[in-house]
């Protein structure tokens, strides 16, 4: 679930209903099934004393046949019925799947290995066989409409959540940035003026690209922009250490999460401290993890006098990007050597490479 939202671009079949058949998956389940078919097939019939494992065999060879050659059919054919409607493409798929079976029926009869039959037992054979492989290719077709459906469900209530919180943010932080310019007004017009120009270039930049997930290097301006605006207030009170230069520029970042952990480190770490401080960011990736870390002096008054602003805006960090990247994402707080801490991990791939995986 955690690079579905760097596919934009992908083809329309990767929405079609019917899986990838082809997938070594998909085909151990599908051969699973056909033998589970096999014994339903051979425990509805009388049993006798002396077993015919060979006649088993021959089943199961019969079915396996079938059930390859109709996913080799699909898979090729996939294409081409994503474009078709729902019911008209699970319609052929069915017809597909039948005419296999007759096909397969056929071949029995030419090599002999039913047994000789009349003409009546054979049309009667022919017949059953297309009706066993029209249900189960129907009960089939179905199961994977009701996933297909149950998946666009999820990923609805995700895009949902996903913009619920990103709601959360950005007022957040248009209202303290406004907190920070409206403390300029009276001391220095000029500074006020340049930091609402900065504020109109942030807020153009974080507009420019919708969507919830941005490129490392647009998340790093976005950051700066806002530092840049915070730098009027508290001048030279505020000091930074940046150590990201190995950080892929296309890295995937969700939108609006530096700057919030930036925050976070302002309002803890810098403006309860009249000699103020050094705000140190650090981000590493490394076998297909980034690590962001953000870290700042801390005073236990400051700690205790702070809103639950910021808090609220780590928390949904940590949702989002357990959200966007899976359970191994993470969101850690913690105090030693008297700085505070805040980190995140996920895990990742660059969006050069996802490109060229589609």
């Amino acid at each position: 679930m955690q690079n579905n939202w760097l596919k934009a671009g992908a083809s329309p079949g990767k929405e079609f209903f019917i899986p990838e058949l082809c997938l070594p998956q998909a085909l151990l389940v599908l051969v699973v099934l056909a033998e589970l078919l096999v014994m339903v097939l051979v425990l509805v019939e009388p049993m006798h004393p002396n077993f015919d494992w060979v006649r088993l065999a021959l089943i199961s060879l019969f079915v396996q046949w079938i059930v390859l050659l109709s996913a080799a059919l699909l898979c090729g054919l996939r294409p081409w019925l994503a474009r078709l409607p729902t019911g008209v493409a699970g319609t052929l798929c069915c017809l597909l799947v039948v005419g296999i079976t007759m096909a397969c029926t056929a071949v029995t009869d030419a090599c002999e290995l039913t047994g000789t039959a009349s003409a009546v037992g054979i049309v009667e054979r022919y017949i059953r066989y297309a009706l066993i492989a029209l249900i189960m290719s129907a009960l089939l077709l179905r199961y994977f409409y009701l996933q297909s459906q149950w998946r666009k469900q999820q990923q609805a209530e995700l895009r949902a959540r996903l913009e619920s919180l990103q709601a959360r943010i950005q007022p957040h932080f248009l209202f303290n940035t406004l907190n920070s310019i409206a403390s300029l007004v009276a001391s220095d017009p000029v500074k006020a003026e340049q930091a609402v120009l900065d504020l109109s270039d942030l807020f153009r930049a974080s507009l420019a690209r919708p969507g919830n997930v941005v490129m490392w290097r647009d998340e790093l301006e976005l950051a700066k922009r806002y530092l840049s605006i915070e730098q009027y207030r508290l001048g030279e009170r505020l000091q930074l250490e940046w150590a990201v230069s190995a950080i892929p520029e296309d890295l995937p970042i969700p939108q609006l999460t530096l700057q919030p952990l930036l925050e976070n480190a302002l309002i803890y770490g810098i403006a309860p401290r009249v000699e103020g401080g050094v705000v140190r960011v650090q981000a590493d990736y490394e076998r297909g993890e980034f690590v962001l870390c953000v870290s700042n002096p801390y005073e236990d008054v400051a700690t205790r006098q702070t809103s639950n602003g910021t808090q609220q805006a780590l928390v949904n960090i940590g949702a989002r990007i357990t959200a966007l990247f899976g359970p191994h994402a993470s969101l850690s707080v913690e105090r030693r050597d008297g700085r505070h801490f805040t980190c995140l991990r996920y895990p990742c791939a660059r969006l050069t490479q996802e490109a060229r995986a589609i």
